[in-house]
């Protein structure tokens, strides 16, 4: 999957933009953090678990 689908996805459920870490993005909605990785592609697997556990 692309990273900037995956990113598109959480931002449309309310998730927020935080900062930049070492290889990731940080991603808040409320207390809750989602780091996801800075590539082009995130792996298959990663990105279904991110999209479960999230919403």
């Amino acid at each position: 999957m692309k990273t900037k689908d995956l990113i598109k996805l959480l931002e449309q459920n309310g998730w927020k933009f935080k900062r930049r870490g070492g290889n990731h993005d940080i991603y808040v909605k409320g207390k809750e953090r989602e780091s996801i990785v800075r590539h082009k592609e995130t792996d298959e697997m990663l990105a279904q678990a991110i999209i479960r556990r999230r919403g």
